[in-house]
This record gives C-alpha cells, sequence and structure tokens, in this order.
C-alpha cells in the first residue's frame, strides 16, 4: 500500500466520499494486471465536473485518436481499531488514471520497464564474458600458437631419431669455426618433385657422467649404423672414416670407407660455399674441409656424398642423397675422449646441414627438434620435419640473423629467482641466447655467473663451497646426506631467461628449474652445470646447453625464422593434430 499512497500524492487532493457510496461504472477501465480486491475494500469512482473538465483537458486530449477515460480511484479500507472517538475510521488511498497516469497501465509499463533493464542487464553480462573470453583465447594464441601450424605442404611427413648417450665429457659446440656454408643453392639434380617425409629418431644419453647425447643414422650402400653426436650448433655433419685415417677415435662403428664415386669435387656448390670460393686448380679431386670447434678441438677430411636411410613415421624406408665429411684427422676432445660415437651430426640453419639439405630436395619441412627427457633412463627422441610440432602451447621466439649460423635469439633479463643477475647490463641492451644441444653445460656472460655464484654462496650454512671437487668448477658440500635431487633442489631457486613481452602485455619467459642446472657428483656434492662463458670466448653471450634442455620439446623452424619450446617428459612423440585437444573432443563429440 506504500505504493499506492505515493501515486495519490501525484493525482491530487483527494474529494470526501460517503462511507458506502455506490459504484459508478467507468468507460474503458484501463486493464490491470493486480489480483481482485478483498472483501473489505470498496472501489470509489470520482469524476470531474464539466467545468474542471474544461479547464483541466490537455492539448493531448483534444488530439487523441480515441477518447480516454480520466479521474480517480479511490480506495477505502476499513481499520483494525478505533479512533478516540469510538468511531471506526477509514484510511483511504487513491491512484490516478488519464491521459498520463493510471495504476494498471502505470504498473504494466513499471513491469515491461523492469523487465527491459534486467534483459539489458543479461546482455551486457553477457557481452563481457564473451570479451573476457575472446581476449584469452587471443592471448593464448599470440603467445603459444605456431603461425606455420595451419600453412603447411600437403604430402610432407616426418622422421624420428632415437638418442643415445655419449661417454666422457662434452665442451660447447657452439661457434664452430670453417664451415661457413649459408645459402647454399642445391644442383638441379637433387631439387626433384617428391613428397615431402618425416622422421623420428630415439635419442640416448645423459650430462653427468657421459656429457653428450646421440643418435643412431644409416649412411651408405649398403646402409651401415653410425651413432652421432646432436649439435644444433655445428654445420657440416661428419663421421670418422678410413680414407685413410690418420688420427681416429676408436668408435662404436667400423670406420666409413668411401669409394671414388663419393667423393665431393671442389667445384660442387656445397664445396664452393663451405670453403669461400676457394680456388684448388684443375688437378685437385676433391673438397677438403677443416672444422675448429669453441672447445679448441677439430676435425679434417673430405667432404662425400652417399645415401642415408631414414626410417619414416609410417614404418617406411627411404634412401637419400647427402653430402657429409668424411673425417681422417680428429684433433682434442674428439680424439683423446673414450668416443661412443663414430662423428656430430650438424643441425645448424646453414645450407650444407641436415635438415636443410632434406628440405631442398622436398624431402621435409626445415624443421626439426629435439626432446631429451629429464629422466637419465629415457634418453629422449629428435625428429626431421613438421608432423610432430605442436599446433599449441609453444613460446615462441625469432631467429637472430648472423653470419654464424647459429640458432639465437635476444633476452632482456636474466633471473635467479627475484635476483637480476645482469644488473649492470645498460637498460635497453639485449643479450644474444644460443641454443646449443652439442654443449655439455650452460654458460653465462661473466658478470652473471659471478652474481649467481655469490647468490648460492650466500644460500645456506648447511652448503658450503667444496674446491677439492674437481668435477665443475663449483660444488657445494652438504651436511646432510644426499640420495638424489629430490633431497636438494628446494634449497635453490629457478633461473629465469625473460624476453620481450609479445604485443606488450604476454611474458615469454625460458624457466630452468634447479634440477635442470645442478648436478651430483661423485663425492654426492651439489655441482652447478652452469658454466662462465669466457671459458669457451662467449663473454657477452648466453649458451644454453643439454643441462638445461632437459625436460623440454624444443623446435627449430627455419622456414619461419623462429624457435619455441614447452614443457615435456620426453617419453613418446606424438603426430599433432590441428585444434588443440579440448576443440578436438568437442567436434567430435558434436558430429557423433
Amino acid at each position: 500500500m506504500a505504493s499506492l499512497s505515493q501515486k495519490s500524492n501525484r493525482a491530487g487532493p483527494i474529494r470526501e466520499k460517503k462511507p458506502k457510496p455506490a459504484p459508478v461504472n467507468i468507460p474503458n477501465p484501463p486493464r490491470s494486471s493486480s489480483p481482485p480486491l478483498l472483501a473489505n475494500l470498496s472501489i470509489i469512482s470520482s469524476t470531474s465536473s464539466e467545468s474542471e473538465s474544461e479547464s483541466t483537458a490537455s492539448p493531448e486530449m483534444e488530439h487523441a485518436s480515441s477518447p480516454r477515460a480520466h479521474g480517480v480511484v479511490v480506495i477505502a479500507v476499513a481499520p483494525d481499531h478505533h479512533d478516540d472517538s469510538g468511531k471506526k475510521g477509514w484510511r483511504l488511498a487513491a491512484a490516478a488514471f488519464g491521459d498520463e497516469a493510471g495504476f494498471g497501465v502505470e504498473e504494466e509499463e513499471g513491469e515491461v520497464r523492469w523487465r527491459e533493464r534486467r534483459v539489458a542487464s543479461l546482455w551486457r553480462v553477457a557481452g563481457a564474458l564473451l570479451v573476457v573470453a575472446a581476449l584469452a583465447v587471443a592471448g593464448h594464441y599470440c603467445l603459444y600458437h605456431d603461425p606455420a601450424a595451419f600453412s603447411r605442404e600437403e604430402g610432407r611427413s616426418s622422421f624420428l631419431l632415437p638418442l643415445y648417450p655419449k661417454s666422457g665429457g662434452g665442451g660447447a659446440g657452439a661457434g664452430a669455426a670453417g664451415e661457413s656454408a649459408g645459402g647454399v643453392k642445391p644442383d638441379s639434380a637433387g631439387a626433384e618433385t617428391r613428397e615431402n617425409s618425416s622422421a623420428v629418431l630415439p635419442i640416448r644419453g645423459n650430462v653427468f657422467p657421459d656429457g653428450q647425447y646421440y643418435t643412431s643414422m644409416y649412411i651408405g650402400n649398403p646402409p651401415r649404423p653410425y651413432f652421432l653426436d646432436v649439435d644444433t650448433g655445428s654445420d657440416l655433419t661428419w663421421i670418422q672414416c678410413d680414407a685413410p685415417c690418420t688420427n681416429c677415435a676408436k668408435g662404436p662403428h667400423p670406420l666409413y670407407k668411401p669409394e671414388k664415386p663419393n667423393v665431393v669435387p671442389p667445384r660442387d656448390s656445397y664445396c664452393q660455399e663451405l670453403q669461400g670460393n676457394q680456388n684448388y686448380g684443375d688437378t685437385s679431386k676433391q673438397c677438403d674441409y677443416e672444422i675448429t670447434y669453441a672447445d679448441r678441438s677439430s676435425s679434417m677430411g673430405i667432404l662425400a656424398r652417399d645415401n642415408m636411410q631414414l626410417i619414416t613415421a609410417d614404418g617406411e624406408r627411404e634412401n637419400l642423397d647427402f653430402v657429409f665429411g668424411c673425417g681422417y684427422d680428429q684433433q682434442g676432445n674428439l680424439l683423446s675422449s673414450p668416443a661412443n660415437t663414430d662423428g656430430i651430426l650438424g643441425l645448424s640453419n646453414a645450407a650444407i646441414s641436415l635438415p636443410t639439405q632434406l628440405a631442398s630436395q622436398g624431402i621435409i619441412s626445415n624443421v626439426f627438434g629435439h626432446c631429451i627427457a629429464a629422466d637419465p633412463s629415457n634418453g629422449g627422441y629428435m625428429f626431421l620435419g613438421d608432423d610432430y610440432v605442436p599446433r599449441w602451447g609453444m613460446t615462441w621466439m625469432p631467429i637472430r640473423n648472423g653470419p654464424e649460423n647459429l640458432y639465437s635469439t635476444e633476452v632482456q633479463k636474466v633471473n635467479y629467482g627475484d635476483q637480476q643477475l645482469n644488473v649492470r647490463r645498460k637498460a635497453g641492451k639485449l643479450t644474444q641466447v644460443i641454443f646449443d644441444s652439442g654443449s655439455s653445460y650452460t654458460y653465462l656472460p661473466h658478470e652473471d655467473y659471478a652474481n649467481l655464484i655469490a647468490s648460492l654462496k650466500s644460500l645456506s650454512p648447511s652448503l658450503l663451497q667444496d674446491e677439492s671437487d674437481r668435477t665443475l668448477p663449483f660444488c657445494m658440500k652438504p651436511d646432510f646426506p644426499v640420495r638424489s635431487m629430490d633431497d636438494v633442489k628446494h634449497l635453490f631457486k629457478p633461473l629465469s631467461l625473460v624476453f620481450k613481452k609479445r604485443l606488450f602485455i604476454l611474458p615469454r619467459t625460458f624457466v630452468i628449474p634447479p634440477e635442470d642446472y645442478l648436478i651430483i657428483s661423485d663425492k654426492n656434492n651439489i655441482c652447478l652445470g652452469v658454466l662462465d662463458g669466457t671459458e669457451i670466448g662467449h663473454d657477452s653471450a648466453i649458451v644454453i646447453g643439454d643441462v638445461s634442455l632437459r625436460g623440454k620439446l624444443v623446435v627449430y623452424n627455419n622456414d619461419e625464422k623462429q624457435i619455441g619450446w614447452v614443457q615435456s617428459d620426453c617419453a613418446k612423440p606424438q603426430k599433432q593434430s590441428g585444434f588443440p585437444f579440448l576443440f578436438k573432443r568437442v567436434l567430435q563429440n558434436q558430429l557423433l
């Protein structure tokens, strides 16, 4: 009844009425959605006199298409108590109706307006949710989507290769000298049209004590197996060979012996690019090479061309034409270390590298990747081609252009937990980061390395530096027994490489947890698998080696000039579909 009282105030003064007046019929009464009045209510209608009608008539009424009733509805309500005189009193309430007011009309219009506001509010909430969802999808797409995922050429597949362990210490493979082969145009004979393939090769190995990871390749006619170190920092693939051999380590397989037709002549395009258009003269019948690596080891030999056999993901065997090095003189660690390998698999973006050679023949897309398992019992795998590249969830960075054919990008900050290690570097200056599977350990610029060592020294009184342990430059002896990395990793913080944000808001970070930069030595000490870059001539660059590549699927996309990574257990490679798993399940449910 409060609302009715408010409406009677707008209708003007209320005339006194007799207690029980006879009801008056009102022409064209407005519809009301109100419930029937109770028995103790009576409706009294009072219409205006003719003079009042003439004086209060509005212009709108004169032009109305049909006459409308106007007046006041008075509702008398019997009270439950007596007044001071002992007589029962009546409480009156009125509602105006007519041109612009009416109890039924106002109530109906109010209800309509309330419904309209409610619908509008629901639409605004739904719109806001759609905007938030669109932003989330756009952010996920921009950050994790492989832009080449839906532009792959039909008919191409991939090759999988195993990874195996290599004994002995592993230096840094980055920065190999004397093998510049960029921009090579393949011979017309190698540019025939064929269906593209993919291969997956298992990987075996560990950082300590073996030091490297390698895979198995079949070369020659008939094909024979050879174990090759997986090295993204090297251009040329080479194997030890009897040509004859001057200095060769005792490897797991017999030396490769080339025939005369296998020897690459000096005027071959690969040879000219590799040797820088060197003038050999008319009497030379072979193309010589010499490679010096960052750890000062070297290999010398000749170029050879022979068949290489790969098994596709579908189980088919393919014989491919392949140019590689036939090394007959090895020096340094390549000769002195116990060798469980026969050579090195060059995977850089140079024209003479294995992926580029296969891509130039139309066999694969110029894409490959490796996944080194964190669990030493499972080495991992590598693949050639793009069938095993995840379409979603990857973090991508552009490959930095440079003359060294290395897979490098640029990072803004290097953090140990919340502490920035490169604090003295000028604002806005970026640091080069090299992804090098040929290096066993990770290397930091001297400033970053020194700050990291200082942080570790003040880490805990239960961890003290043990200079007697020569496993690595910095080892710490705990005052409690250590059975596995799980016993100590909680004492350390992750290392983070912070890259430029995508679209200024989407972060891109390469996170290295403690178990991926620490090693337990034979003395049960905790050793740092991060070294000073000055040892290999990289004082101004970061080299990410095998120790920090574990537990990640890393993809090198030479077609799109980008490198990407995602966390993985590296247990089993899987061909990827064009949609995320959730979307795929939704589509399947809708179709079924």
